[in-house]
């Protein structure tokens, strides 16, 4: 009976958390400590341990659909049989679950819209990668790129490459949502068009009040919620 109620008790607060899944620090603790899934700040849609399993690492400002699902294996087609029983122990062939190598590992900035798969094959989204509703995606997909299809293939880059550099040097990710709020607030045009030159300019403004990276006014560097590399 304890343990009925300690997992009705926890769900309760799981769901609870999820309620403000893009910020909330406790729910990204459970998570990774529990599950493997580490979860940037601001990202949403993969707090679920069942539909986009662990190991699993997102970065800051990814936008997934609830829809989406990922897998770390496949069902084994050269053995002698390709059902669960060679590798998961409840059906009662093996003694331990078959441990799976390799991590799906989601970017900075990416958007996976709704009813994605993501299958073993794909083991890397790139930073501001964006991949098309009801794709399968079967192998890694390139920062800044746009991809949808079965299997999910690329249509085109997100922006020209001078801009893609810049966005990079930038580090924009990095900024909390009120040093995001005052960069929109300072400069609207420099966040929904950006311009190689715009981004340019706004970092080498920073640069000039002495901060020695470009930030907007009010940035938190969250150390302990680091970007991707």
């Amino acid at each position: 009976m304890m343990a009925v109620l300690k997992a009705a008790y926890t769900a309760l607060i799981l769901y609870l958390m999820r309620r403000r899944q893009f910020d909330n620090v406790k729910l990204r603790t459970y998570f990774r400590k529990h599950y493997g899934i580490d979860v940037g700040l601001y990202s949403y849609g993969c707090f679920d341990r069942w539909r986009m399993p662990g190991p699993l690492r997102v970065g800051r400002y990814c936008s997934i659909a609830g829809t989406v699902r990922s897998t770390n294996n496949n069902h084994p087609i050269t053995a002698l049989t390709t059902h669960p029983v060679l590798y998961e122990r409840k059906f009662g062939g093996i003694e331990v679950d078959h441990e799976w190598q390799g991590r799906l590992t989601i970017g900075d900035d990416v958007w996976i819209g709704h009813n994605v798969v993501i299958l073993p094959g794909c083991q890397n989204i790139g930073r501001g990668a964006i991949v098309g509703a009801g794709s399968i995606v079967t192998r890694n997909v390139e920062p800044y790129t746009i991809v949808a299809g079965n299997p999910a293939r690329k249509l085109r880059d997100r922006f020209p490459p001078d801009l893609i550099a810049t966005i990079e040097a930038s580090r924009w990710w990095e900024l909390d949502i009120p040093a995001l709020r005052a960069l929109i607030q300072q400069d609207r045009a420099l966040v929904y068009h950006p311009t190689a030159e715009s981004l340019a300019a706004w970092m080498a403004a920073a640069q000039a009040q002495g901060n020695g990276e470009p930030t907007a006014p009010g940035t938190v560097r969250r150390e302990s919620d680091r970007s991707l590399p």
